[in-house]
């Protein structure tokens, strides 16, 4: 190692910088080994396989109609090991969508969840999430498929990744937040509203699970906020002032 890299590398905002990442690891580690998988299954598919076997592999997993009625534990356990985005192009939509996903709704909030509340809270409100919308979705797209009012393509499109449990945890937290908890909870709903599509008779199906995921997450984090206002201690009683005393 040259000189200049040693002291690269022994810049106090290098220092920083390792400090907050080795705290980040040993608080979350759960979440940092998750983040891994992510990485490593993304990496796999997008550098690794060829553009068909991806597919392949994609569609194995993906959460619509007809998978769920032939292997849904396979789709529902499947899905939760990718993220529908990209690392590289980033000026894209889909990097904006890696941010929130990847980004705040796991490397942020689901780490501070886990810190907080430990690992089983956290990951049981990122798997609640992504199980009751992916399933609460179900009969919306049976209605509407009954109605006309989306294609019958909809049985068989794309559907996979964490994004639904990353927009629980989202919201999760966004409630927790002592003095930004409106205009956070407002920020989380506001993705699925205006990155989805609204032409028709009912908005795309995505987006009808993103907001039911919201409306998971902000009941699981109302029940969170409940539970810490009652295991907070009760302020001590002030005591009453006795008679004054005459000299």
């Amino acid at each position: 190692m040259s000189g200049s890299e040693a002291l690269c590398f022994d810049h106090p905002v290098m220092r920083r910088a390792a400090r907050a990442l080795g705290t980040y690891v040993s608080r979350s580690p759960v979440t940092v080994g998750y983040l891994a998988l992510l990485l490593a299954t993304h990496v796999w598919c997008t550098a690794v396989l060829s553009t068909a076997e991806a597919q392949r592999v994609l569609l194995g997993v993906s959460t619509h109609l007809d998978n769920l009625q032939d292997h849904p534990l396979r789709v529902l356990a499947g899905s939760l090991l990718f993220f529908d985005g990209t690392l590289t192009e980033i000026t894209s939509e889909a990097f904006a969508g890696t941010l929130i996903t990847l980004g705040l709704g796991v490397a942020v909030s689901l780490a501070w969840l886990e810190r907080r509340y430990g690992p089983g809270r956290a990951y049981g409100i990122f798997l609640l999430g992504h199980l009751a919308a992916t399933l609460l979705t179900v009969p919306v797209i049976q209605v509407a498929l009954a109605h006309g009012w989306y294609p019958d393509s909809v049985r068989h499109a794309p559907d996979f990744g964490i994004s639904y449990g990353a927009e629980t945890v989202l919201a999760a937290a966004a409630l927790l937040l002592p003095r930004v908890r409106r205009l956070a909870a407002a920020g989380v709903v506001a993705w699925p509203v205006l990155g989805g599509d609204w032409s028709g008779v009912l908005p795309d199906f995505t987006t009808i699970g993103h907001l039911l995921a919201a409306a998971v997450g902000f009941v699981c984090g109302a029940f969170l906020l409940r539970a810490a206002r009652r295991a907070a201690p009760a302020p001590a009683p002030v005591p009453e002032p006795g008679p004054a005393l005459v000299e």
